[in-house]
């Protein structure tokens, strides 16, 4: 069974007092770390050191400024013994650990009683991380010269794709192959915008994706009514969402 737990849904300008998106992927994989991320973790009593995977899309705060709180946390309100793994970009291990060393400085080098292991993603092999089977695609947001990946991952007999940040684009597509659920940008509620996917574009991403996957719209500027797409549902903050 797949079950994802949204700890918020919303962009980097939280409208409407919603959250920045992320979500956790059963239990144990959490896809993005916007600031928010420890207190809704504990505000839904999902304990933090099940964590096992957190896998970052790319370097905009609202996407992983939430790991220098999370890794404090580890250090002195719940101690953690079996290693995290964080995978992310090229130079994801600088980028997280110097953000630490400057939210909280020697943190980055305290001896917090368990090992941090960084893996950047290689697009050209699927990967393993603590026995998950993923493979990174490489996304299209803006030409600004910031790497942002999309990911899917195999769980048993069960495929997750998540988009990060993403424009429309045929990178999206082969990024969705195959997945039982896609979790996908829709930032935009109304007309085109530049970086990410809008809701004018949903209905064609419907018509060449085949029912058999599931997509869940997020990182919403606005409540976006899917009623009139079948298999599209959109996230809300801490919404759960279970297939069996």
């Amino acid at each position: 069974m797949l079950e994802l737990f949204f700890l918020g849904s919303s962009n980097a300008f939280t409208p409407d007092g919603r959250y920045w998106s992320s979500f956790l992927l059963n239990g144990r994989y959490l896809f993005d770390a916007p600031p928010t991320v420890v207190p809704h973790l504990k505000r839904l009593s999902v304990p933090v050191t099940d964590i096992r995977v957190i896998f970052i899309s790319h370097f905009h705060g609202d996407h992983f400024l939430g790991l220098p709180f999370l890794l404090l946390d580890y250090l002195h309100m719940t101690p953690r013994q079996e290693d995290l793994h964080i995978v992310g970009p090229p130079g994801v291990e600088k980028v997280i650990e110097d953000a630490t060393e400057l939210a909280f400085p020697n943190l980055s080098r305290a001896d917090s009683g368990y090992q941090r292991h960084y893996m950047e993603v290689d697009v050209n092999q699927e990967q393993t991380v603590d026995d998950l089977r993923f493979q990174a695609f490489p996304m299209k947001h803006g030409d600004e010269g910031l790497e942002s990946f999309g990911y899917r991952v195999c769980l048993d007999d069960k495929v997750v794709a998540y988009t990060g940040d993403a424009e429309f684009s045929e990178e999206l597509f082969a990024l969705a192959e195959g997945a039982d659920v896609l979790v996908m940008d829709c930032n935009y509620s109304e007309g085109k915008g530049p970086y990410h996917v809008s809701f004018a574009e949903v209905p064609e991403i419907r018509r060449r994706l085949p029912l058999s996957t599931t997509i869940i719209l997020t990182h919403m500027e606005a409540e976006l009514d899917v009623s009139g797409l079948q298999g599209v549902l959109a996230a809300q903050d801490f919404a759960v969402f279970r297939f069996p």
